[in-house]
């Protein structure tokens, strides 16, 4: 064999242990530093998998939908709230579900049923006959920093207990429900998300839940969206208590209006838009309190009005069947009305 050859198949073979040479030409492996940082990042992910993974469900759906081969209509994922069987997902998986199995990282399955679903914020609970489940806390979002690295756990494409990881990209972001009403505070992040993962956990490096995988833009890398777990904490006890969360109705069909500069000064208005009052339910609230089709709404309870999603954001948290202050200009005209709003249908 050539000298050459020799030497360079010693070499390698005893690479590990080679301190000869110039060690300016040669690859070797990182530096102390940067594997200690390697395995940290490693052992963070690896310590919420087996902490929450066991937590993690797989959803198979059931719908009037044909179905190819038997196989369900559709998957998504959830996550063990509570030991004694209730799961939370999103609303859009189990939505008009004939039939719901649920499968856990240990192989046990079970038929769950729906206990309440809220469209509005895209979150459900269902709940199956088991007790003693491996169940995840839900941390705080509002102490999520951009940046930061959170880890998805579902099952994408029916894989189930698959872990991606990916860091905060950012925060406030706000998306539309499937009813049209504005889900406030989302978080945007890097995990790879695929179909299949919705409902699943978002979760930090301390195992807490921060979020609930909803949405993906199609086409785009990188770009994910869960709800915040500061909603879910508003939105969970009452579809534990209710099926529902219950919301104001005040019967006005209106859009946003941009007012006159003039109206605005005369006021004293934060604000240079409100909304329009362009349709109004006979059997209404707003109807019973004197409101007419072309009032612009300029505030609720003395909060300014700019557009509809400042209405919804008001109406989300205030009581049913308690009296409220709407500030309407009719013409150039200032008007206080109140309005006991009705429990809005779901």
């Amino acid at each position: 064999m050539d000298k050459r050859v020799n030497a360079l198949l010693t070499r390698v073979s005893g690479a590990a242990n080679d301190n000869s040479g110039d060690d300016r030409y040669r690859v070797g492996a990182p530096a102390s530093a940067d594997v200690a940082l390697l395995d940290a990042y490693s052992k963070a992910v690896t310590t919420v998998a087996d902490a929450v993974g066991p937590a993690v469900a797989s959803i198979a759906v059931g719908t009037d939908r044909p179905a190819r081969g038997g196989e369900p209509a559709g998957t998504g994922s959830g996550v063990v709230v509570a030991p004694d069987g209730y799961i939370l997902t999103n609303s859009h998986v189990v939505h008009h579900a004939r039939h719901l199995t649920v499968s856990f990282s240990d192989g046990g399955s079970a038929e769950a049923q729906v206990v309440g679903e809220d469209p509005a914020t895209d979150l459900a609970v269902i709940s199956v006959p088991t007790s003693g489940l491996a169940y995840a806390a839900l941390g705080d979002s509002d102490a999520l920093r951009v940046g930061q690295l959170v880890i998805a756990i579902g099952s994408p494409l029916g894989f189930q207990s698959t872990v991606s990881t990916g860091v905060v990209s950012a925060l406030g972001r706000g998306l539309r429900s499937t009813e049209g009403r504005l889900i406030e505070n989302i978080i945007q992040h890097t995990a790879p998300l695929n179909p299949g993962n919705s409902g699943g956990p978002l979760v930090d490096s301390h195992g807490r839940v921060v979020g609930i995988n909803t949405a993906i833009i199609a086409m785009a890398q990188g770009i994910g969206f869960a709800i915040p777990a500061n909603t879910v904490k508003w939105v969970l006890p009452q579809l534990l208590t209710k099926g529902r969360v219950r919301r104001g109705y005040l019967g006005i069909g209106g859009w946003q209006r941009r007012l006159d500069r003039r109206l605005a000064r005369q006021y004293d208005l934060n604000t240079d838009s409100a909304v329009e009052a362009v349709s109004i339910d006979p059997q209404g609230p707003a109807q019973l309190a004197g409101m007419r089709p072309g009032d612009l709404v300029i505030a609720i309870n003395g909060t300014d009005v700019g557009s509809v999603d400042d209405l919804h954001r008001v109406l989300a948290e205030w009581p049913v069947d308690k009296v409220l202050t709407l500030a309407v200009i009719r013409g150039r005209k200032r008007l206080e009305l109140a309005v006991n709003p009705t429990e809005a249908a779901n």
